[in-house]
């Protein structure tokens, strides 16, 4: 079965991965030019505060796809099985990913938290709506 739904899934998937490379590919640099020591017994916060602000910006954002989003994840796959992944709601689900995307671009390069939270609120009340449309579907 094919939903028009499911490419932004995949999209959303795909940009997750594109900031793990990027931490990855600025936190080994950061941490070889530090001479930090992987010591096991360092708590993910020692290491974290060993690094710039800059470096740790990449690996919040990270962390950040794999929360709220997994929501998105739940609504749009229910959408697609339930038949109801075309339209307003797959246009709902492309807004979802496109001001993600716009959050992680932010939050990675500079920061300014009062434009991530405008982001983060309005991207949250889109996956509200696609999350009101599938349980009118549901129930």
């Amino acid at each position: 079965m094919h939903s028009p739904i499911l490419a932004p899934v995949i999209a959303l998937v795909l940009w997750s991965m594109v900031m793990w490379v990027w931490l990855y590919a600025t936190r080994i640099p950061a941490i070889r030019k530090a001479r930090l020591k992987l010591d096991p017994r360092r708590t993910p916060g020692d290491l974290a505060a060993a690094l710039p602000p800059e470096v740790r910006w990449k690996a919040d954002n990270y962390n950040h796809l794999m929360e709220q989003p997994t929501l998105f994840y739940a609504v749009a796959i229910s959408l697609a099985v339930l038949g109801a992944g075309g339209g307003v709601n797959a246009g709902l689900a492309w807004a979802y990913v496109g001001l993600r995307v716009a959050h992680s671009l932010v939050q990675a390069t500079v920061n300014i938290i009062m434009i991530r939270f405008a982001l983060f609120t309005v991207s949250s009340m889109v996956l509200l709506a696609l999350a009101i449309r599938a349980a009118m579907v549901a129930f």
